[in-house]
């Protein structure tokens, strides 16, 4: 069996509820700024990564308006995005953590795992979402990482090699990965850590997470622990 001493989250669609939220901001912080409104699904094919990486991707694909400097565009699109996702995450009144998951970080605790959040969120995002879930100082979370607090996001592994070293753990393969996206499978393959699991609760379907080849899929937070 895996000895498992940590297990590292995502946050948006893994652990925090997302009704396609997160995919809507980004498309009104684009068209806003004259950007051609991009596709759900391409949308959703760049979640997980740090939003400033995704809004550069959604640039190269859709085209920039003419004349645009490009790196200024980018900072001004990534600017409302976070502007529009504190708003939204200030006032949502259904957000919630997605069921299971606060008995999943007591159970955890109770067998000494310690729990991690990460995201592509940056930290003024980030900490919203922590103040209105009562996450900011919980004692069943042990460390949170934003995006903008490493050299690169996902699917680079230093959010996950920071919250080892804060947690004084030296060996990747007694952390476990969790996430909904794609790059959230590549952090962890490329933090090589011991167990890299999907879910289907976010945004990706479980037919589009097998092509990312996770070691497992599951559809809700409950089968975790029967996997490690």
């Amino acid at each position: 069996m895996l000895s498992t001493k940590l297990v590292v989250f995502d946050m948006a669609g893994t652990t925090v509820r997302d009704r396609g939220d997160v995919a809507t901001a980004f498309i009104q912080a684009l068209t806003e700024s004259g950007v051609p409104k991009p596709d759900m699904a391409d949308v959703n094919d760049v979640m997980g990564f740090r939003k400033i990486d995704a809004i550069r991707i959604l640039l190269n694909k859709y085209g920039a308006p003419e004349n645009a400097d490009e790196e200024k565009l980018i900072d001004t699109i990534h600017q409302r995005f976070t502007q529009l996702m504190i708003e939204f995450y200030e006032n949502d009144e259904n957000l919630q953590p997605l069921p299971y998951a606060e008995n999943l970080f007591q159970e955890l605790h109770d067998k000494g795992v310690k729990v991690a959040l990460n995201t592509g969120f940056t930290k003024p995002i980030t900490e919203t979402i922590l103040h209105r879930l009562n996450w900011s100082n919980s004692p069943l979370i042990d460390a949170v990482i934003s995006s903008d607090e490493v050299p690169e996001g996902r699917p680079e592994p230093f959010m996950i090699y920071a919250i080892m070293k804060q947690l004084g753990i030296t060996d990747s393969k007694e952390v476990v990965k969790i996430g909904d996206t794609e790059v959230d499978v590549q952090e962890g393959r490329n933090a090589q850590c011991g167990l890299v699991v999907s879910i289907t609760t976010g945004a990706a379907s479980r037919k589009q997470l097998q092509y990312f080849n996770p070691d497992h899929i599951i559809d809700s937070l409950e089968e975790l622990p029967s996997l490690i």
